[in-house]
């Protein structure tokens, strides 16, 4: 087994079973400490890229065929190894994405929990049969999968998003060419590796570490449909081109995820819940919420508790004890964040914490949870996503007011409420238009056996995760049949 935290060692794209190493590479770097290399890659270009879909379409020929116990064996053993190594692989997260031990920990044993589940879904059964309008005619209505899969990943959930997305595949007979993040490029070499020496055939699973722009665009044209999780703007043009050719297409965007405060809310509770959505993991979750919608009768209450809150939460090296936040992931992601705050504070934005640089022992992308008072709902810090640790205040009236603000975004993908009321929680679960509710809780945390996605900007395509991730990876078929 490779050292994946070496930075000695060149790391290569698995393709039709084999570690592909090459002159052109790359290096991750910790977020933390940007003079640590945590490893050298190699950069895949067309040839590659093609090799790795020509391997997936060859082993499709017989992994399609594959029994149910097979498929379960290789996502058994592969939840188990992770499970096993889940304080190793969460440091090598956090150290390569920046979140905190804790975080990284908690994502790698979800990504464990998540194969364990879907070598469960190998061995269930996935059809009917029924009795035809027609005398002695038999109908048999079966699922089949889809083909050769590509998988585009994003990098704030390195490990746990290529796991919700290999292993539903896999587990259905598909066979799997998967792009990781540029940015976070260990964690999917450490999880391919596992599923290597799981026992998958040479072909099933490719993993590719190239550009977007060389991949995407062979992937939509040699794969058979596209799983893609990143940007909005990215996921747009990946939709359309993938429409284009008549690919099936699954796309999860972004989010700009307002949660609600009624007067009745529990201070405490509340304060935790939004602390929690907006700035843990550095606000780098599609489902944090950025805009906190509160009513007038506990806003400055509320706000004043949530400042206090805010400003008490320690950042700092992602793998130091009692560190609450590390870094942003990367140097973009930093630009974009202090850009939304000037913007915010030259729209009349008033930020109550944060908006700074944090400095350190070490050079990073430190920058210190932000929240913002006294923004509307046009402007465009409530407009636009952030993707990283800031939020702002919304004030409103009441929960009516709450509700039309809280859809008033291209966005649908989480939303949440706190109140004590169950007819204001009822009301705001019916009318808020997202994919996935919480009520007293935080919008960002979501189970692993539910569907996961949302509406309007924020996706396209079939549900992920649990039951509903076979409408994506099987094809239906309905057979009719008259005895002979």
């Amino acid at each position: 087994m490779a050292d994946t935290q070496s930075p000695a060692t060149t790391f290569g794209n698995l393709i039709n079973g084999e570690w592909v190493t090459l002159d052109k590479t790359f290096n991750d770097i910790n977020p933390s400490d940007t003079n640590d290399v945590v490893g050298v890659y190699s950069t895949a270009g067309e040839t590659e890229v093609k090799a790795a879909i020509d391997a997936a379409r060859t082993a499709f020929e017989t992994w399609q065929y594959s029994t149910p116990q097979q498929r379960f064996d290789v996502l058994d053993n592969a939840g188990t190894e992770i499970l096993a190594r889940k304080a190793e692989l969460g440091a090598l997260l956090s150290r390569e994405e920046g979140k905190t031990l804790p975080e990284g920990i908690g994502e790698v044993t979800r990504a464990g929990h998540i194969f364990k589940y879907f070598a469960g879904e190998a061995l269930r059964a996935h059809g009917e049969v029924l009795d035809s309008v027609r005398p002695g005619v038999k109908v048999e209505i079966t699922r089949e999968p889809v083909g050769v899969i590509g998988l585009i990943c994003p990098w704030n959930f390195p490990i746990a998003i290529p796991a919700w997305k290999m292993a539903p595949a896999i587990a259905f007979g598909n066979t799997v060419v998967c792009k990781p993040a540029e940015l976070t490029p260990a964690c999917a070499w450490a999880l391919a590796d596992i599923l290597h020496r799981a026992g998958l055939p040479k072909g099933v699973l490719n993993v590719i570490f190239a550009r977007g722009s060389v991949a995407g665009p062979l992937m939509i044209d040699g794969c058979d449909a596209i799983s893609f999780t990143g940007s909005v703007p990215t996921g747009t043009r990946v939709r359309d081109q993938a429409v284009a050719k008549g690919k099936r297409v699954q796309c999860e965007m972004g989010g700009k995820n307002p949660v609600v405060v009624l007067d009745d809310a529990d201070l405490d509770n509340a304060v935790n819940s939004v602390m929690n959505s907006s700035f843990f993991s550095s606000g780098h979750r599609c489902t944090a919420s950025s805009r906190i919608i509160v009513t007038e009768g506990i806003a400055d209450k509320f706000v004043t508790a949530l400042a206090a809150a805010t400003k008490a939460i320690k950042v700092g090296d992602s793998r130091a004890d009692g560190v609450q936040m590390g870094p942003i992931a990367s140097q973009e992601q930093l630009d974009i964040a202090r850009d939304a705050v000037a913007k915010a504070k030259a729209e009349g934005g008033v930020v109550l914490t944060g908006g700074e640089d944090l400095t350190f022992g070490t050079p990073g992308y430190y920058y210190a949870p932000t929240l913002i008072d006294q923004t509307t709902p046009d402007m465009d810090i409530n407009k636009s996503e952030v993707f990283g640790p800031v939020a702002s205040v919304i004030r409103v009236k009441d929960l009516d007011e709450a509700i039309k603000v809280a859809n008033d975004t291209e966005f649908g993908l989480s939303a949440g409420i706190c109140t004590k009321s169950l007819k204001s929680a009822e009301t705001f679960k019916r009318k808020v238009q997202a994919g996935m509710v919480m009520v007293n809780l935080p919008t960002a945390g979501v189970d692993y056996h539910v569907p996961f996605g949302g509406r309007k900007a924020s996706s396209f395509g079939p549900r992920e995760q649990g039951a509903y991730a076979v409408e994506f990876y099987t094809i239906v078929k309905t057979a009719y049949q008259f005895p002979l």
